[in-house]
């Protein structure tokens, strides 16, 4: 089975990260083996400093530093930025029937929206742009809210199993 991508978009604090984490308990409910991959803005800091693992990357200058431990591992890598989502799943995500990524919103990838009027005045979905037809559904509490993609309700009894439904038929295959 090939790995197949798609991407939790929408405004800062509408909800992706725990909508991210609904969906991938959801998949892993359903037998799936499932990876995520999350879009910063910002490099990552998620080493203390002085730590040997900061001290081999940073002080050392280390291309990559892999951290392994008994049941976890941590890798850190100098590379330019490259947020090329299918790319980034490739070569870090291998073995995945699918991968759920956060952000990307500008990758031409299939994408799932949490759009919620009391954070934002209006979704990133705009039925008039090129890209209109990547979106594979919105999710909001705006009961009035309607688009041209299906429009799930978070007070509606079914939204999450219908969702991953969509977003599992609607992702992009990744290319070997």
């Amino acid at each position: 089975m090939a790995t197949r991508i798609f991407s939790v978009v929408g405004r800062k604090n509408t909800g992706k990260t725990t909508l991210v984490v609904a969906l991938v308990s959801e998949f892993r409910r359903r037998g799936r083996r499932v990876m995520t991959l999350k879009h910063g803005h910002h490099p990552a800091d998620v080493d203390r400093p002085g730590s040997d693992t900061w001290r081999h990357f940073h002080e050392g200058q280390a291309e990559r530093t892999l951290i392994a431990g008994p049941a976890l591992r941590a890798l850190f890598e100098r590379t330019p930025d490259d947020y090329d989502p299918v790319g980034l799943a490739r070569r870090y995500l291998d073995g995945a029937d699918i991968v759920v990524a956060e952000g990307f919103s500008q990758a031409p990838l299939p994408k799932v929206e949490v759009f919620r009027p009391s954070v934002a005045s209006a979704p990133l979905y705009d039925s008039r742009a090129a890209n209109a037809g990547e979106w594979l559904a919105i999710v909001t509490d705006d009961p009035a809210f309607r688009a041209a993609c299906p429009v799930l309700r978070f007070g509606d009894t079914s939204w999450l199993p219908t969702l991953a439904t969509l977003a599992s038929s609607g992702a992009l295959e990744i290319p070997a």
